[in-house]
Parts: C-alpha cells; structure tokens; sequence
C-alpha cells in the first residue's frame, strides 16, 4: 500500500533529521559515550530480592534503610524547634504512614484527599489531622457521613482542621456545620508568595475571623501558609524565605489583633520537603511553629534539589525485561535507529519492559534511555542501551519516579525491601483513589 503523502514528507524529516545527528556523531561533537557497566551491586541485590519472592510485575520498591535514614536527617534538622507534620499524600499509605510516625515520632498528618482522609480517620483514630487544600463542602459532608456509618474513634471535633481558602469556602462550611450542628475547626490558607489562593489581605482575614468568632459551631484553629515557591523564584534564596516570613507575620499580628489574644499555640504551619532546612535554627525568629514535608523521606527525582543533598533515593520502580533486540528499528524508516546509535551508542540495542510510561526515569542499568522517534507506551515501553550492557530477559530495570504522591498509588502493594537483609521483607497497602 502506497504511503501519504503526510507519511512521505514525515519520514523524510526523520531521515534528514538522522543524517545530521550522524553527522555530529561521526565527527565527535557532542557524542554520548556509550554506558556498558550493567547494575550496580545494590541493584543486583535488589534483583535478587524481587525474584525471590516471584515479583514479576511492575512492582514500587521502598528501600527501609534509606526511607529511614531520610527520617533521621529531618529529625536532626528539625530537631525540637518545630514539629513536624508529615505531607500524606506524598506517602500514600496506612503503613508506610504508620512507619514514619513512630520513627519521627509525631502524629501529626497533613491530607489532601476526601477518601484517604476517611481511611486515615479509620485506620490511625489517634492521628492529628490538618487539611492540605480546601475542599468543597460536599466533601466534607461526604466525610462525616463515612466516619458516622463506620466509627473508630476518631474525634473530628478536636482531630481534624478543615482548610479554609476564601470567604465563599467559609460560608459554605459555616453552613454545613450549622445544618449539621457539627463543631468544625478551620484553618485559614494565607498567601505568603506562593499566589495560588488563599487569604492575600489584611481586610478579608478581618472578616473570616470575626465570622468565625461569631460562629457558635466553628473554631479558628491557625494558618497554613505554604511557600515552595522559595527554593525555586528568580532572587537569593533567604531573602525570598524572609519575605514570605514576614508576610506571615502580618498576618499573624491582624489574627492578634483582632482576636484580642496570642495565637502562637495554635498550628502555624509553613514549610514542604525543598524548603525545611531553611528553617533551621529559626525557631522563635518566624512565626511558624511546625513544618511539612513529604515527598522528601522518598526522594523522587524532582526533588534532586540542594536542600535535600543530604537524603538519598528510597523509592524505586522495577520491572521485568520481555523482549531484547540486538539493535534499534525505527517501523517505517529503515536504518534510523542504526543513525541514532551512530550518535548515542546507547541507543544501539532494545529492551522492552513490562509496563512503562510511568512519571519516572530510568537509572540502572546506566544509560537506558528513551526513543523518542518510537514514542512511549504503557504496555511495552521501549528503552534502549548499548552494546555490551549485561542486560537478559527476565531481568529487572529501575527507574526513579519524578514524583511520589501519584506514581505510589500505581503499583498496588509496595515491596518493602531490607538492605541489611537483602530481602523484600513486607507489602505495605497503598491509599485506595477513591
């Protein structure tokens, strides 16, 4: 069958496009040396570990000694200058949640999600539990019909602090709780730099709080005022924390003022995994009193950032190689994939995996890399190598995931693995979606 025209002129881009990179390749200008050392030892024995217990399906690996190494650096930062509240939906699950509580020692959560904060409320009934985005209404009122349809324990009167963005949000939650007769605790979301919602004037949190005041069902109950923006904002990097610190205190002093009374043991909550250690030594000179982080204690790749140096990777994707090739094709184009490795020789062979497509990047064995020209898939993902990488079928390849919050949740059980063991030792449950 005769191809498009559409195709013709595509293929003939690729072509042109292959040539060129061979070009740069032949000469040597800006070729990738080929990366041949197969898996570490520590990936080797992770290997082992899966196929011991005949985990043969993309499967998410927590590494127990660095997860607690991670803990013990944020302990140590932190120390009892602040509390610290763990960011759930970094750490999607009941037991990966229970572990880190009883190594940092804290009960303090933050959630994200209605039905994970009804698994939480079930599963942890003595977990002290702050809102880490304002939900609707509806939500909430979904959440006190499950805790009333299965009980735990769970006091949501003096456990629980509802995040309150705007105005509107208030009144709905004033309803609710009225037509409840239901005492809710609020927590108001300040904007401290970060402008994505939240109270940003003087005058509107005036208002909210004399709303609340004035309300015989809701308490006010701190600030939560996030700021990831500081690690990452064009400008030094103390001066942006400063700034957003001072803003929180303004909005402190009005709460004073206008309440007549200190605030200081209420939650004040500020901080997340890239910006904690910022913190350090500050106690009593901001005015937050505890702080949040996460996704940090598992270190996915975009929080490879210079306030977390001193953590280290604890979770990492597996999964099986099914098919290898002993070169690259390209469908369509004959001989691309033989250009591409003139450029890259890691794009010399094919492995395709088990799965793919995930938010996360390979890392061992070195040099795996994405086709681009082939494109991604969730099925059988193509990743190539180079010549001479100790790679068979039935092996394993990791990757890193980009981030922690959603890429857990994909994987079913997690496969709790112990390096001083070399042993896959649990299967920690992950949050449900809901």
């Amino acid at each position: 069958m005769a191809h498009s025209e559409a195709f013709r002129k595509q293929r003939r881009r690729l072509l042109l496009a292959g040539v060129a990179v061979g070009g740069l390749g032949a000469t040597g200008l800006l070729r990738p040396e080929a990366q041949t050392a197969g898996h570490s030892r520590y990936f080797m024995a992770l290997q082992k570990a899966l196929r011991d217990k005949d985990l043969a399906t993309p499967t998410l690996v927590i590494d127990r000694q660095r997860l607690n190494h991670n803990i013990a650096v944020l302990s140590a930062r932190i120390g009892k200058d602040f509390d610290y509240r763990i960011v759930a939906k970094s750490l999607p699950s009941v037991p990966l949640l229970q572990h880190v509580m009883a190594v940092a020692g804290t009960r303090k959560l933050m959630l994200f999600h209605q039905p994970s904060l009804n698994q939480v409320a079930r599963a942890l009934p003595d977990s002290d539990i702050l809102l880490g985005k304002p939900l609707p209404a509806t939500c909430a009122a979904r959440f006190y019909r499950q805790l009333e349809a299965a009980p735990s324990g769970f006091e949501p009167h003096h456990q629980l602090q509802w995040l309150v963005d705007s105005p509107a949000r208030l009144a709905e939650y004033r309803q609710l709780a009225e037509q409840r007769k239901q005492p809710m605790r609020v927590n108001l979301e300040i904007d401290i730099g970060l402008h994505r919602g939240g109270f940003a004037s003087q005058d509107a949190l005036v208002w909210a709080l004399s709303r609340i005041e004035r309300s015989p069902w809701l308490t006010f109950s701190g600030f939560m005022g996030y700021e990831p923006h500081i690690a990452k904002a064009p400008g030094p990097t103390n001066w942006l924390r400063d700034q957003a610190m001072a803003r929180y205190q303004q909005f402190v002093d009005t709460a004073e003022a206008t309440l007549g009374r200190s605030i200081s043991e209420l939650t004040l909550n500020t901080g997340g995994s890239t910006t904690y250690q910022l913190y350090q030594g500050m106690a009593g000179r901001i005015p937050a009193n505890e702080l949040a982080a996460g996704s940090g204690l598992v270190l996915p790749t975009d929080f490879d950032v210079a306030t977390l140096a001193d953590h280290q990777p604890a979770a990492f994707i597996a999964t099986p190689v099914l098919k290898l090739l002993d070169r690259t094709r390209i469908p369509g184009v004959p001989g691309l994939g033989r250009l591409q490795a003139l450029w890259n020789p890691n794009h010399a062979r094919t492995a395709f995996i088990y799965g793919g497509y995930w938010k996360a990047s390979p890392v061992s064995p070195p040099g795996l890399v994405h086709n681009s020209i082939y494109g991604r898939s969730t099925n059988q993902e193509m990743l190539n190598l180079a010549e001479g990488v100790p790679l068979e079928v039935g092996d394993r390849v990791f990757l890193r995931p980009h981030q922690s919050e959603a890429v857990l949740l994909e994987f079913g059980d997690l496969a709790v693995y112990d390096a001083t063991s070399d042993a896959i030792t649990e299967r920690w449950p992950v949050f449900g979606r809901g």
